[in-house]
């Protein structure tokens, strides 16, 4: 191993360990511990300087792991800044073509976000973020944020856990960035197993939710055929984050019943949209190990659900400004996120602005609605569309990213 792969092994472990809860330790039955490629070099000149990590560690079979990303320095620790680092409301409206109905549309709308474990400082973090860039006040007291244990109970919360409050950011942020309108319900799991964050999931079906955001994801198991019912809500559309390993397959972005949302580089340009995306190389794609096709899929390579359907930003170096205050000690502050965490947010976002669906990922598929993705790669999968941006569907991206709502 050379010199600088030492120095890089190194910082990996470090930022691997501060991933974890600076409040509570992780629960060691329902994680593993974090692998050696949870950071990478944003670039080579900024090796040593900045650096993404994950947010949560890896997981074991019947748990999940929260698919967010941030921006740390070169001992793991959350760049923080005291105003806003990465893409605003303003920029991802312009991005997808949603700022005019963002600004009039979504009141009739609720978008639950399920994650797990508590943040305690949810709701005044949303404050936050919402007061500076001038969105309308979402709390309590004024009927817009509501926050939940999977009993559907405001009180009693799961423990604390410092990953996922930071994901439980990421999610509220972008759900008010793309529909400053909308009710936002927070529906906080026991734990990060499945049979929990399933739970979560029904109960925020059974309170009402226009649309269902989940950011999070584990290996696929022979029981996720049974297991997948839990995402089986009609009427409601559920997002669900592909992954941020690269190509492959995650549970529950493989269910039929959901949308799958992989993600994308987003960069600005001159002319025409004014944007570019190409795919992001952490965005997960590819075929689903059991669950049946649906008929609404008709790619050529994979006999099984192909994974994504739809795709947004998720690249944390073009990524999303948060505001966060409890994760990290010392941590308070805005820091710049990214992964397919970011993406499902935002995508559950324009579902409510679009009033909903009642035929979910279907609606995607021959839709004119959609930015076509098609430069970038996720992995190695023989050059095929499974893994590579190409014209047309393809896995990374789906079918693309929003360009208004007319697709959803």
């Amino acid at each position: 191993m050379s010199v600088t792969a030492r120095m890089l092994f190194g910082i990996t472990a470090l930022a691997a360990l501060a991933a974890c809860s600076a409040h509570d330790a992780p629960d060691p039955s329902a994680i593993t511990a974090p692998d050696n490629s949870a950071l990478s070099a944003s670039a080579t000149g900024q090796a040593m300087r900045e650096l993404n990590a994950r947010v949560c560690p890896g997981s074991v079979v019947g748990a999940a792991h929260c698919h967010s990303w941030v921006r740390v320095d070169p001992n793991g620790r959350p760049v923080t800044n005291s105003t806003p680092r990465g893409y605003g409301p303003a920029d991802l409206q312009s991005a997808y073509n949603l700022a005019s109905i963002a600004a009039t549309g979504g009141g009739s709308a609720t978008i639950a976000i399920v994650d797990a474990y508590d943040a305690p400082t949810a709701e005044a973090d949303l404050g936050v973020y919402r007061k500076q860039f001038g969105l309308p006040a979402c709390t309590t007291a004024n009927g817009c944020f509501r926050k939940v244990n999977q009993n559907g109970v405001a009180g009693s919360y799961p423990k604390a856990d410092g990953g996922w409050a930071q994901e439980i950011s990421l999610d509220l942020d972008m759900a008010s960035a793309i529909c400053p309108n909308c009710r936002i319900l927070l529906v906080e799991a026991n734990s990060a197993y499945f049979t929990d964050l399933s739970a979560a999931v029904d109960r925020a079906a059974a309170m009402g939710a226009t649309v269902i955001s989940n950011s999070y994801g584990g290996s696929e198991y022979s029981s996720e055929v049974t297991d997948q019912l839990h995402y089986n809500h009609p009427g409601i559309a559920v997002t669900v984050s592909s992954g941020d390993s690269g190509y492959g397959v995650e549970f529950p972005a493989a269910s039929q019943y959901v949308i799958a949302v992989g993600g994308t580089s987003l960069k600005k340009a001159s002319g025409g949209r004014g944007w570019t995306e190409t795919v992001w190389s952490g965005a997960g794609s590819g075929c689903s190990a059991y669950i049946s096709k649906p008929s609404w899929q008709n790619d050529p390579s994979c006999t099984r659900r192909t994974v994504a359907d739809v795709a947004a930003v998720a690249d944390p170096n073009t990524g999303v400004a948060v505001y966060d205050s409890y994760s990290y000690r010392g941590s308070a502050g805005w820091m710049q996120f990214g992964g397919t965490s970011a993406a499902a947010p935002i995508v559950a976002a324009v579902y409510a602005l679009s009033g909903g669906s009642t035929n979910a990922a279907q609606s995607l598929y021959g839709a004119s609605g959609l930015f076509d993705v098609t430069s970038g790669s996720n992995g190695s999968c023989g050059g095929s569309y499974l893994c590579t941006g190409t014209s047309g569907y393809d896995g990374p991206t789906g079918n693309g990213t929003p360009n208004g709502t007319s697709a959803f």
